[in-house]
């Protein structure tokens, strides 16, 4: 794929935890959310599994856009209104012992810090047979940040980190509270990681 070579090439992608990813089975890969190439970038860098995503509705506006994220297997969703469409295709493709890639922050960071989980990743934990990977990525609002139209060229490393897989029932022991601020904490040690790599 020509992102992937473009991550290796020009932005000189590091990853870890490959092997965290279970090789079959519904995984849900749950990430902190920096620019438009984070899909791309934790897709292409797990080698070993294809990659469902979720994507904002109005990126799907312009047609030839909305026609190669729809290859790359995204999934359109209604930003705060809690579509239910989205959640059900989400979970009937964990069923189907997909992996798929969500950015419970609902948007692209701001000023590349991690910002509060939204509640609707609960939803998934409760309804879909899987097991949650925490992801990390570092670099990449540096590459193309919110405020920018085009992305940057040649900036420093940007590296993807994959975190040991958790069973969702273990997570919702205490409750979906919990659950959410439990992921959000293990997402924010794998873009600690991420930054580390990077150096």
């Amino acid at each position: 794929m020509v992102t992937h070579a473009l991550f290796i090439v020009v932005y000189r992608r590091r990853r870890q935890g490959v092997e965290n990813v279970p090789l079959d089975g519904g995984v849900l890969l749950v990430a902190n959310h920096q620019s438009f190439f984070d899909p791309p970038l934790i897709g292409g860098a797990l080698s070993t599994r294809d990659t469902d995503f979720l994507a904002r509705g109005g990126l799907f506006d312009f047609k030839p856009f909305g026609w190669v994220i729809s290859k790359l297997n995204a999934t359109p969703i209604k930003q705060g209104a809690g579509d239910t469409g989205a959640m059900k295709e989400i979970i009937k493709r964990l069923n189907e012992h997909k992996a798929v890639l969500v950015f419970p922050e609902g948007s692209r960071t701001e000023d590349g810090s991690v910002q509060p989980f939204e509640r609707g990743i609960s939803v998934l934990l409760k309804r879909a047979n899987c097991v949650v990977v925490p992801v990390g990525i570092a670099g990449v609002f540096d590459v193309w940040p919110r405020h920018k139209r085009f992305p940057r060229l040649f900036t420093r490393p940007v590296a993807v980190v994959y975190g040991e897989p958790i069973d969702t029932k273990e997570l919702l022991v205490n409750g979906p509270d919990e659950a959410i601020q439990t992921i959000q904490q293990r997402v924010e040690e794998m873009v600690a990681k991420a930054e580390e790599l990077r150096r």
